[in-house]
């Protein structure tokens, strides 16, 4: 059954964790919406999206598209009838780390876009951890039946190798936010009047610290998450942070990238720095995703325990040293050529400050050895989105 969509036009509802106002989550949202408008630009033709949303009302708001209640089984089935597919991700929907609920409910809404005739698309998803058997052998059905699959890394493309998925169906591409721009009149060059992107222009950055001056502390922006339950990793955290601040004048700006609880981390982390000496300032949690990439833009040095903060910064060729809670953080820094700076189990305050001030004193040598990968991840980000649309004007035509 093909899709109803008349013309020029495709309808695609879109699953995933949105409308949960979290930062990465969010900037996953509008990077694919942003990558398949443009997709669909240079094919003539127009995408309408539907997205299955927590909280539908302010998605639509948010990004002027259509939303619907992502519980509401009624709402889910009329969207997919209406449609020409369902896109499933991007993120880490299929993971049984955080409970129970999230692979039967992903694998179940791609279940009821199969049995509305509609195909399925994987979309730069991050596989894992799946600890429990019983999930591995309906996921790999559920992928095998989907018309194009994506993995964000490599690890998650073995996964589901192991699960029985066809290695040679899986595109491993990078996370989507890789191609989230800013506004255009805000971008470098534009109506704001940015700087170039570093890794272009392999010059420090505005206001960095190779051309700072003696007075003007660098820029640090940190995001932090809870992790493990003593908060140990928070308190080793602040301790290499309060190492750097003796070493160099920074700025520390914590970046909350999950409204409530990286908030409440982010305030645990500056009171460790105030016992420290080292002052820290707390940013809004925002909404939109452009304003906290934008928050990122800013910075001089970056660092990161949230995947999706150490995503912005590449995004903005921003120097980022990573804290690591999960192998998808290593797996991202291995993109760029990177190492994680340390782990939530073992982080070395002075370590920490010496690369983070080596960042600081030489951006453009981080520029001239992550700037070509950075570009390529830019490029590869856009490929599910144009293969999507290309695999369903095929089917249109057939």
């Amino acid at each position: 059954m093909k899709g109803k969509s008349n013309g020029g036009v495709r309808r695609l509802v879109l699953s995933g964790y949105y409308g949960f106002r979290n930062s990465g989550d969010e900037a996953v949202l509008l990077s694919i919406l942003t990558a398949l408008e443009q997709a669909a630009g240079d094919r003539g033709i127009r995408v309408e999206p539907i997205v299955l949303s927590g909280d539908p009302a302010w998605t639509e708001k948010q990004y002027g598209v259509r939303a619907v209640p992502r519980m509401k089984i009624g709402a889910i089935r009329q969207a997919l009838r209406e449609s020409d597919g369902l896109i499933s991700g991007g993120g880490s929907l299929l993971q049984d780390a955080t409970g129970l609920g999230s692979i039967p409910y992903y694998l179940g809404v791609m279940a009821l876009a199969r049995w509305a005739g509609k195909p399925t698309f994987v979309y730069a998803q991050g596989i894992g951890p799946v600890n429990r058997g019983m999930f591995r052998s309906p996921i790999a059905k559920a992928f095998r039946k989907a018309a194009y699959v994506s993995v964000r890394d490599a690890e998650s493309a073995e996964l589901l190798a192991r699960f029985g998925v066809p290695r040679d169906r899986i595109d491993v591409v990078p996370d989507p936010v890789m191609g989230l721009p800013l506004p255009e009149a805000e971008a470098p060059g534009g109506a704001a009047g940015r700087r170039e992107p570093r890794a272009a222009t392999g010059e420090a950055p505005a206001g960095g610290s190779a051309g700072l001056e003696a007075d003007k502390p660098a820029l640090v922006g940190v995001s932090v998450r809870f992790w493990r339950g003593d908060r140990a990793d928070l308190d080793r955290a602040a301790a290499a942070l309060a190492a750097l601040a003796r070493r160099r004048s920074v700025r520390l700006r914590l970046l909350p990238f999950h409204r409530g609880s990286d908030e409440e981390a982010s305030r645990y982390v500056m009171e460790r720095l105030a016992g420290a000496g080292a002052e820290a300032e707390l940013a809004p949690a925002h909404e939109e995703p452009q304003a906290m990439l934008r928050e990122v833009d800013g910075c001089d040095l970056l660092v990161g325990m949230r995947l999706h903060s150490l995503i912005y910064a590449a995004n903005r060729e921003v120097p980022l040293l990573g804290i690591s809670y999960d192998p998808k953080i290593d797996q991202f820094l291995g993109w760029l050529g990177e190492k994680a700076a340390g782990t939530t189990e073992a982080l070395d305050p002075e370590s920490f400050a010496e690369r983070a001030a080596g960042l600081l004193d030489d951006p453009a040598g981080w520029s001239a050895s992550a700037g070509d990968a950075i570009r390529r991840l830019k490029e590869e980000a856009a490929r599910p989105a144009q293969r999507i649309l290309q695999l369903l004007t095929e089917r249109d035509r057939g």
